[in-house]
This record gives C-alpha cells, structure tokens and sequence, in this order.
C-alpha cells in the first residue's frame, strides 16, 4: 500500500536497553537516521509496560510512525499500546527494528535480523511511502483484551515463560528456553493441564494436554531453524491452533521432528490441529497461565482467542 504525506511526519521510537541485541551505538544510529526523515522523539523503557504507555500516548497524540526497537516483549507492548482503544484508520503506522534474541515478529514480516539492516529497510518504506497491514490475535475481547502479533499459548508452554521470567537477569535465549522447557517437562505428571477447546462449528474437544494459537508461521525458532505447527496460517489468514492430547516423550518428540522440517506437523493420533480459525476458546477445570509472544499475561480458567485481519500497518517495503 502506498502512502502519502503532505507534512512532516512525526515519529516516536521506542527502546527497550536492555535488549539483547541493542547498544547504545546502535540506538543513537538508528534515532540519528529516523531523524533525517521524521520528527522524532526517542523513549527508552526502564520498566515493563513502559514501551505500551509510551506507543498509547503516541496515539492519543496523533503521531504518525511508532518504531520499537527492541525483542519480542517490546513489540507486543508498542503493538498493545497503539490498539489500547482498537484498530482505526487514526493508529500510528508501526516499524520494527529488532533488537531482541528471537525476533520471531520481525522475521514473520521479512526482515533483516542486523538492527541496521532493518533500519535501512524501514528508512526506504518511510521513503517510498509504504506499508502492509497484517492481521494479529486478540485474547479476551470482551475482557482485559491483549494483542498478540505472532503466538499464544496455555497451558505447558506458558508455563516455560513463567519459569524462564523468574530467571530474569540471565541471558535469554534458545539455550536457556530449552532447558527450562526441559526441567518443566520433567516435572510430575499430575501437574500438567486438562484443556478442553471449543472450535467453530465443532464439538467441544476434551483431554488436551497442551495448546498453542499462532497468528502467523513458524511460530518460533529454534536458534536459526524455524518451528512451523500450522504452515498455512499467516498474517492474511485466521489463527492457528495446535494441540496434543498427551505428553508422552514419543509423541512430543515426533512432533518436534516434524514441526523443525519444512512442511512442519502433519499428522498424529494424538494430534489436533486446525488452520484459519476465526476463535478459539480453551479452558480448563483449575487456573492455567496463559502468555502472548512470550510474555506471561496471567492465569485463567477460560481464555478466548480471536483472529482480527487487516489490524495494524507496518512499515516495510
């Protein structure tokens, strides 16, 4: 989509320092080549939810250009942020310069990994005047309501953010999600959830054991290979839902095979899996943690999930 404008545009950039992968050399670059095409202002968060309060004022405040520069948790936030009060043809334009471990958003979009080589992408969609607009996940539309731009998950994943949050001050990254995943994992049977989904013109489904919703695909990596559950389902399409009705090491692990090849999971007895959902509802008899592109938002006994298209413009060419 081309885009035109008659005046200067005003941008915000948000940045998140502690980051793994932004630098003070790297911010000051990036805010010193925004500069030369937008009015900026630079916000640099120093506590969680800081990154959405300052994209929400941004909104209120008519900017034209929101770019968070920083992981996963710091898109999501700028994202919640400029859609505190819901998509409209007045929400900020959002860009992303990735800055974190995993930057699964970002690769979903196309973009570059460097910091640098992404900026050079976002300066040429300033530029030219483009953008795309994706769709994104809701959870709890009629409730707290929080965005999600690739994943969500409940039960035993949700659970591995948990932990891994209580690890704060550690280096994050694929190594030590995989451990903790690992530990979680181990943990004693009787700990791991009972999930019932309810699916558009289906039956409810009982008996599930864990539970993920991508809004997009893969929904994560592992180090540099991508994770593909639900191949078919994009920022154009409804949500992704992948479930498995046992945690047993073979099913898991087959399922890990398949979900690290290129056509990613196909098929299972203990499998379900359904593409392009319009809602998906989970619940369970006893309070499950649920998380958002990595970030724990709680714990329910019902969440719902539902698919929004054409949500949010994003600046890329």
């Amino acid at each position: 989509m081309h885009l035109a404008y008659a005046r200067v545009m005003r941008a915000v950039l948000v940045v998140n320092p502690q980051a793994t992968a932004t630098t003070p050399a790297g911010r000051d670059v990036l805010a010193h080549a925004l500069a030369s095409q937008v009015k900026l202002e630079v916000v640099e968060t120093d506590y969680r939810g800081h990154a959405l309060a300052a994209a929400a004022r941004a909104a209120e405040d008519g900017v034209d250009l929101v770019v968070a520069h920083g992981g996963d948790g710091t898109v999501n936030e700028v994202v919640n942020g400029l859609l505190a009060r819901g998509p409209s043809g007045a929400t900020p334009m959002l860009g992303v310069v990735p800055g974190g471990s995993a930057n699964v958003f970002a690769r979903a979009l196309g973009l570059p990994r460097h910091p640098v080589e992404a900026t050079h992408v976002l300066l040429r969609a300033i530029e030219q005047g483009r953008s795309r607009r994706v769709g994104l996940g809701l959870v709890d539309p009629d409730g707290e309501r929080r965005w999600f731009t690739f994943n969500a998950g409940v039960g035993w994943d949700a659970d591995v953010v948990a932990d891994v949050d209580r690890k704060r001050g550690k280096r994050t990254g694929p190594s030590l999600y995989a451990r903790v995943a690992l530990a979680r994992y181990a943990r004693p049977r009787r700990e791991r959830p009972d999930l019932t989904v309810e699916l558009p013109g289906e039956d409810p489904i009982t008996g599930l054991r864990l539970a993920i919703v991508s809004n997009t695909d893969p929904w994560t990596y592992m180090g540099a290979r991508p994770i593909h559950l639900n191949p078919g389902c994009g920022f154009e399409t409804g949500l992704g839902f992948f479930a498995l009705r046992t945690l047993r090491a073979t099913v898991v692990l087959r399922h890990l095979r398949q979900a690290l090849s290129a056509k990613g999971i196909r098929r299972g007895k203990h499998l379900v899996r359904r593409d392009d959902a319009a809602r998906v509802v989970v619940s369970a008899p006893t309070p499950v943690r649920v998380q958002c592109d990595g970030d724990l938002i709680g714990e329910r006994t019902r969440v719902e999930f539902v698919s929004v298209p054409s949500a949010l413009a994003v600046a890329v060419v």
